[in-house]
């Protein structure tokens, strides 16, 4: 990992934890927020060089595929429960009833895989931290 990285995560984490109180934010902002956060997510993957068949071992495979399946359904329910985003778009999808539950549904499995995410990476981001402080001590003493 490198530092620049673990801040363009950590930044992502900070947006995701804000989209994902919308009674903070208020709906609109919710719902853009959380599709800005969609396409940053994909820019996360695709930076990792990991994805679903990244070098990991199957443990962190799973994971990967639970996070990014639940990142789909909470988007795409997110988009068919839309009061914002979808009108402004001039589209309305009907189906509250079943839109509404899974999006609240995947939005818990989303959150509960993102830590576990979060819990397994946290000591390799921690390490990258240590090292750039180990630099900056050596070239202020040496």
């Amino acid at each position: 990992m490198r530092a620049p990285r673990v801040i363009f995560d950590i930044v992502l984490l900070a947006l995701y934890l804000v989209a994902a109180n919308p009674a903070l934010t208020g709906v609109p902002f919710h719902e853009y927020l959380g599709a800005g956060i969609f396409v940053l997510m994909v820019a996360h993957v695709v930076a990792s060089g990991e994805g679903l068949g990244g070098r990991g071992r199957w443990a962190q495979r799973v994971l990967n595929g639970a996070l990014l399946v639940a990142l789909a359904f909470c988007v795409v329910s997110g988009a068919m429960v839309s009061g914002t985003l979808l009108p402004s778009l001039g589209f309305y999808a009907t189906g509250y009833y079943f839109w509404g539950p899974l999006h609240a549904l995947s939005a818990k499995v989303l959150l509960a895989a993102l830590l576990v995410h979060v819990v397994l990476r946290a000591p390799g981001a921690l390490a990258v931290f240590r090292h750039r402080e180990a630099q900056v001590e050596k070239r202020v003493s040496g």
